[in-house]
């Protein structure tokens, strides 16, 4: 009897630990009403999405009840409370809706990880910039785990409150703002915004703190040029806003676990860039970020997660050209690194499968080592298909492919050609979404392929090449037809 009290005891324990409320048929209309916004899920536990969703809303419940003012989330069970679904339209899981006082608002289309649903729902909940009235409000709003930027608005300075504001309601989903007209807490920063930087960031190489005083373009680009520092602490949710070309290093960066170990190899890169600062001053950008994290962009580099003991370093181009270190971790070898990319003396890293040793017969095999020769050094049109050895539609193809390829055998100007798109590096202006994907890439324009969204037998990929190919087919008509031969 005593056994049965104390695993109920610990699952009740368990159950009030979560921070996201959860709502039924019995008490949605009368509970929803109580927030002036919430955001509420709609799923089914049995639904792999929706599991997958459920560790980040839990973060992003946890991180939003600490907000001023908190911002609740909440769920609903759609298998056991059907009235309230069927009311909002749900079909499908998870789904998650927006409410303002009692009242669906919209859809929320934002991402689905925890640092981007609290930012999202950061800015929903509240204005683009709260002010700031006392010395304990600064103090609080600088506690923040990330970057955030005050502005010390004087009264008359009407023409900085414009920029700022303008400033904050266009960035308001990247950083968090605030602002204070007391003039107690101007300091030295009076008619500036401030950007500060998280203390777990803080390092000797650069100041915690940047002060900016422009118009509203200008202010909105210094702030995002400075906002990362010198090397900045890149995250699934922060990762569109470094720009290219971006060295990271990556290692086991967890600043909640282990802030002195991410910060131990973080002033290492840091000694590298403060001593060539002017150098690499709009010439490549900096960050660290976790192996565990960023596992599949290890894969894109040649790398292994797990083999990693130490850092690793890898560059992405603005033309998205990989460039991996390949020496171990260490200053001396990072500047040479670093050295080498700038004087163009790296090869750029390709995921390649080998080049086929007997490549002339039937469908043409591309991979990455002799995609330029195969699909764009040629002069020829190429219709290729990217494909995954498991998908099923690729499979159902295959057999389709190679008689349109053995169909077209005699055609010296077209090129029918394949390539595992799971294995080799899908070149940019390609875009490969879902498999099979197909494009026409015509000789004389190979910069601007077109996708192929025609029928899937044999007969319409002929029409479609008799009327798309640059010069016409020795075999067919521009319609497709067979040309007849004489006798």
């Amino acid at each position: 009897m005593w056994l049965r009290v104390v695993f109920f005891g610990l699952a009740a324990c368990l159950a009030a630990a979560s921070d996201v409320l959860e709502f039924t048929d019995a008490d949605f209309s009368s509970k929803i009403g109580d927030h002036p916004v919430i955001l509420v899920e709609f799923f089914a536990p049995w639904c792999g999405h929706c599991k997958r969703l459920a560790p980040e809303y839990e973060k992003a419940a946890t991180s939003l009840k600490k907000e001023d003012p908190p911002v609740p989330i909440a769920k609903v069970d759609c298998t056991a409370n059907t009235e309230t679904c069927q009311k909002y339209g749900v079909s499908g899981y998870p789904t998650l809706k927006i409410f303002r006082n009692g009242e669906f608002s919209k859809e929320y289309s934002g991402p689905r990880e925890a640092d981007g649903i609290v930012r999202t729902m950061r800015t929903e909940a509240g204005p683009s910039s709260k002010e700031l009235h006392s010395e304990a409000d600064l103090a609080k709003f600088l506690e923040s785990a990330e970057a955030v930027v005050v502005g010390y608005l004087s009264a008359g300075n009407d023409k900085l409150k414009e920029w700022y504001t303008k400033a904050a309601d266009t960035m308001k989903e990247e950083l968090r703002f605030a602002h204070t007209t007391n003039e107690k807490l101007f300091g030295q920063h009076k008619d500036k915004a401030v950007l500060y930087r998280p203390k777990r960031l803080h390092n000797k190489f650069e100041p915690e703190h940047v002060g900016f005083e422009s118009t509203v373009e200008n202010l909105k680009q210094s702030i995002k040029d400075a906002v990362h520092g010198l090397v900045g602490h890149k995250t699934t949710s922060n990762t569109a806003n470094f720009p290219s070309p971006l060295l990271t290093v990556y290692y086991d960066v967890d600043y909640t676990k282990n802030p002195k170990g991410s910060n131990y190899w973080r002033n290492r890169i840091l000694k590298v860039v403060s001593s060539q600062i002017e150098k690499l001053k709009s010439k490549l950008s900096f960050a660290v970020a976790s192996v565990g994290e960023f596992a599949h962009e290890l894969t894109e580099f040649g790398l292994d997660s797990a083999d990693q003991k130490k850092p690793v370093a890898a560059i992405r181009d603005e033309q998205h050209r990989k460039f991996v270190m390949k020496d171990d971790f260490s200053v001396e070898n990072l500047e040479k690194f670093v050295s080498d990319y700038l004087a163009n003396k790296l090869e750029p890293y390709m995921k390649s499968e080998p080049v086929p040793e007997d490549n002339t017969k039937g469908v043409r095999v591309v991979v990455g080592k002799n995609f330029e020769e195969i699909v764009n050094d040629a002069d020829k049109d190429v219709l290729i298909e990217f494909y995954a050895p498991w998908c099923g539609h690729c499979k159902k193809l295959a057999p389709i492919y190679d008689e349109l390829a053995e169909k077209l055998k005699d055609e010296t100007e077209i090129t029918i050609a394949k390539m595992d798109a799971t294995a080799n590096d899908v070149p940019s202006g390609f875009d490969v979404r879902g498999f099979p994907t197909l494009y026409f890439v015509p000789k004389g324009d190979k910069k601007n392929p077109k996708q192929y969204n025609g029928g899937r037998e044999v007969d319409d990929f002929i029409k479609y090449l008799a009327k798309e190919s640059t010069n016409p087919l020795k075999g067919f008509d521009r319609t497709g037809k067979p040309k007849k031969t004489e006798l």
